[in-house]
């Protein structure tokens, strides 16, 4: 759990949401600081936007607690709460101008109309937007209207502001000059910024804080610089920017082997031939001409020209791809050589060595898990119905593309390429994650069937 801060103005302390039987956020916890931009991070359907609604008021939790500026606000309706919530449809009003749109919210609470002017001018300079007060809103470009929007919230002046993916509707060009803004307003109002994206680089540019989330889990909170130079887990790394993340193995403290070298590296606490993940940012790995000088080589297998740099697929003489990036070009088909410092690798203890489910014996050739009956070469002559646990290899689960052929029918949830092989994660109908180990291209998506081999099976007695 995150540790609580003295200057929390949120705390989310052990909250899960479901909806119906499916759960969607999962023992949530963390602490969030006065005037602390804090960007919540993943890709669709991770919760996120779920989280945000959840401190907004506009959901209950299933579960936990929920604390703003010292009170409980676990049940406490959106409009009583010291937040503003800009949505990605800003649902600004069509009839009314910027002024009145803005000064609505005041209006309501019955402010006095000079309070309300006064207010509603200060926040039109915040967004830069003095001269717009007398314009119908329909006749705002997106940038624009998204300013009217969130000068409607911050007017007022609330401890927290809530902004949804506010600048997805947005071009790009658009969206960079908006991050802009959005973080001197930040600078300006001097009050907590709650963001969702599913942007990286928009969350690195933007944050203090970054929340990475997956399937309803954080993964991992930190500093930009601390979630893109040390990534607690592989998903952080593929997710966060470019990397290159490989299977390795520490030989011992501050000694890694991967992609068939042994690499000098500042990492401690592994055991001796501890299995590892290893990542190593594309910016990291220094390529030249001089093969004696080098680590390791390889193939340049194709060169794209970036617009600050090139990037670059390298192939080695053991199989592995290896993505670099680097001001200088070289041609595809030349042959190059490759260092990388001890500090930028960055070494990662393994989520699972294997797939593990917990299971129960049928009979004396037959297990069952994952909501199905398989043959099992081995079942150690336990009596039937004993709880054991199941480990299945990587290598050994087969996928088919038609969903009919296999034991199991699943979708393809999450795809990591491993260098000379890719990393998948397969969901199943009972709601199960089963991760493979494949030399074959599937899609994100992809609906499969899924068959494990008798002899692959490997029981344990619990």
């Amino acid at each position: 759990m995150q540790e609580k801060s003295d200057h929390s103005i949120i705390t989310v302390e052990h909250v899960s949401h479901a909806f119906g039987d499916k759960t969607v956020l999962q023992d949530i916890n963390l602490s969030i600081a006065k005037g602390e931009f804090v960007t919540i991070l993943g890709p669709s359907g991770c919760g996120k936007t779920t989280l945000m609604r959840l401190i907004g008021g506009f959901l209950k939790a299933s579960e936990g607690k929920i604390t703003i500026a010292g009170s409980d606000m676990t049940l406490t309706p959106p409009h009583l709460r010291p937040v503003n919530t800009v949505f990605q449809r800003y649902a600004l009003f069509p009839h009314l101008n910027v002024y009145h749109n803005i000064a609505f919210g005041l209006k309501l609470k019955k402010i006095p109309e000079d309070e309300i002017r006064k207010r509603v001018q200060q926040v039109l300079k915040i967004v830069t937007m003095t001269d717009y007060e007398e314009r119908d809103v329909d006749t705002l470009s997106g940038g624009q209207q998204q300013r009217v929007a969130i000068a409607r919230a911050i007017v007022n002046e609330p401890e927290v502001l809530l902004l949804d993916e506010p600048l997805a509707a947005l071009d790009l060009k658009m969206r960079k000059d908006m991050q802009m803004e959005i973080k001197a307003m930040h600078k300006k109002l001097g009050i907590s910024f709650i963001y969702v994206t599913h942007d990286q680089e928009e969350a690195l540019t933007l944050s203090d804080t970054v929340v990475v989330m997956r399937e309803g889990v954080i993964q991992q909170i930190g500093t930009p610089a601390q979630i893109y130079n040390e990534p607690i887990n592989s998903f952080v790394a593929d997710f966060i920017g470019e990397s290159n993340i490989l299977n390795g193995t520490m030989i011992e403290d501050c000694l890694v082997e991967f992609a068939g070298h042994r690499f000098e590296c500042v990492d401690k606490g592994f055991g001796a031939n501890e299995p590892v993940d290893v990542v190593i940012r594309p910016e990291d790995i220094y390529v030249f001409e001089k093969l004696d000088a080098a680590q390791f080589s390889g193939q340049i297998t194709s060169s794209i020209f970036k617009g600050v740099h090139y990037e670059m697929m390298v192939t080695t003489p053991e199989g592995f791809e290896i993505m670099v990036q680097d001001y200088n070009c070289f041609e595809a088909g030349e042959t190059v050589g490759m260092r990388v410092k001890p500090s930028d690798i960055q070494v990662m203890k393994k989520e699972r060595l294997c797939n593990t489910f917990m299971g129960t014996i049928v009979d004396e050739s037959h297990v069952r898990f994952l909501g199905n009956t398989f043959e099992c070469s081995d079942t150690l002559g336990l009596e039937n119905g004993t709880e054991v646990k199941v480990k299945v290899d990587f290598r050994n689960i087969v996928l088919y593309d038609n969903e009919e052929e296999g034991m199991l029918r699943g979708v393809v949830s999450f795809i990591l390429y491993k260098g000379d092989h890719y990393h998948l994660t397969v969901l199943t109908e009972e709601n199960e994650d089963i991760f493979l180990d494949t030399h074959d291209i599937w899609d994100d998506g992809d609906r499969v069937g899924v068959s494990i081999l008798p002899e692959s099976i490997q029981i344990e007695n619990e």
